[in-house]
């Protein structure tokens, strides 16, 4: 404090203590010119930032680019619906049928419509309503810093930048650390009993280019990277793959501007490369089919090294049991690489299982090896993906052109097989060529013939 803004006043009164007792006491009288710091005003500036952070989050933000691309291909898809009657039409008029289809996909036009026009009003309204917030959280802070006559708050802020810092380092530093391990089957969510979307839909940046791929976020990311994306397409005959593309969000994936490539080789195929559409990315590696081998591969991301572990010799690879249904094989999907809750696990399938799905943990150290093992009675041809959820592999079959059905379980805590999930997942395309859970969000990622997508999932505790 400074002695303009205080001054004490003493003043000494003799005082008698007692008949038998006299004396004096000096009386200091304290007198503080400066009015209450205005707490109450720091208080609501406070609440106002929290409302504020609750409102405004990454989801919302991209919310309008997934709804007008997803516009934009429901209303190509239409034309080309609509070019092809017409080449077909024999003068006659078009078949009641047919007009139907294009009466029900212009009423999901209009849906979407509808659903972009309230999301822009509602975030014109919340633009402008937290513009005027912050408006005021300024001026208030601007006087309440009138307060601050010992540049307190300068060196507040000062020691919050380098304490971030600090944790900054921290976590850098403790990034290599193994995740922590979560008891198969017993994370808390439930049984799955139900699949519905897409939530998002669109094209890559190379449109209709190649078939089979497979993205997603990383299951365990490194402190920074927990809003990246990444992308694989097989480049090579619909098969092989040789490199990484990976984005800083879902909407600049979407729309497919500064990307970062990271190249596992030169060539493609070669030794070590991706074969097949089934992948997954955690902790900063990539695990997938080794090319022309019965092997795992970890591709680093960060050292851009590859290490590998070996299956079975018995297992299969090259299309020996791929995933399948009655009107197509989809090749090389010998192995399919699933991430849940505590980690990674190749699925695939061997002779001495009678070509039946097996489940194996892979330990992500490096070089990684492969942990727990458990036989199924599921054939693996007759699926056509798998996703794991806390220790319970979910496998899917082809219904028809729209719909996948997820219809079997097994549960690796319990070694308790079902086949009689029924649960329906309606595609945008006809073949689902890769599909994996992400733990961090709950959602499948899903590539469909060219096309990536992802749906939500509900759960229900027994």
């Amino acid at each position: 404090m400074s002695q303009s803004n205080v001054f004490i006043l003493l003043v000494c009164i003799p005082l008698i203590l007692s008949q038998s007792v006299k004396g004096q006491d000096c009386v200091c009288d304290l007198q503080y010119s400066d009015s209450d710091f205005p707490e109450n005003k720091l208080d609501n500036v406070e609440l106002t930032a929290s409302q504020c952070t609750g409102n405004i989050t990454s989801e919302k933000m991209t919310e309008i680019d997934r709804l007008v691309l997803g516009l934009q291909h429901r209303i190509w898809q239409l034309v080309d619906n609509v070019s092809m009657l017409e080449k077909e039409d024999n003068g006659n008029l078009y078949a009641a049928v047919s007009l139907r289809i294009i009466e029900l996909e212009l009423a999901e036009i209009q849906d979407l419509l509808d659903k972009l026009n309230k999301t822009t009003n509602n975030y014109q309204q919340l633009s402008v309503e937290t513009a005027a917030e912050l408006q005021d959280m300024e001026e208030t802070m601007e006087e309440l810093e009138r307060f601050d006559h010992s540049q307190v708050m300068v060196k507040q802020r000062e020691n919050q930048r380098i304490r971030r810092d600090l944790e900054r380092c921290k976590n850098v530093l403790n990034s290599t650390s193994p995740p922590p391990t979560i008891s198969p089957g017993h994370c808390g969510l439930g049984h799955l009993v139900n699949v519905s979307g897409p939530k998002t839909y669109s094209l890559t940046v190379y449109g209709t280019s190649y078939t089979f791929g497979a993205w997603g976020r990383d299951a365990n990311p490194a402190p920074g990277d927990e809003n990246k994306y990444w992308l694989v397409v097989l480049s090579s005959s619909n098969v092989f793959g040789n490199f990484i593309r990976q984005y800083s969000s879902l909407s600049t994936f979407i729309l497919g501007i500064v990307p970062t490539d990271t190249y596992i080789s030169s060539s493609n195929p070669t030794t070590n490369t991706i074969q097949g559409p089934n992948m997954v990315m955690y902790a900063n590696a990539l695990y997938y089919n080794c090319y022309n081998i019965y092997s795992v591969c970890q591709f680093n991301l960060t050292t851009k090294t590859v290490s590998t572990v070996a299956l079975p010799n018995d297992a299969g690879y090259n299309n020996k049991f791929p995933f399948a249904h009655l009107g197509t094989t989809y090749g090389y999907t010998d192995m399919d690489f699933v991430t849940d809750e505590s980690g990674v696990y190749v699925i695939y399938a061997t002779t001495s299982n009678f070509g039946n799905v097996v489940i194996s943990k892979v330990e992500t150290s490096n070089p990684p090896v492969l942990g727990q093992t458990w036989s199924t009675s599921l054939h693996k041809k007759t699926i056509t993906n798998t996703f794991m959820v806390c220790g319970v592999l979910y496998a899917t079959r082809y219904l028809d052109q729209v719909t996948e059905e997820i219809f079997y379980s097994y549960d690796t805590k319990t070694n308790k097989e079902r086949y009689d999930l029924r649960i329906n997942i309606k595609k945008m395309q006809a073949n689902i060529k890769f599909m994996n859970y992400d733990p961090r969000d709950h959602l499948l990622y899903v590539f469909n013939d060219a096309y990536i997508a992802t749906y939500e999932t509900k759960f229900e505790r027994v």
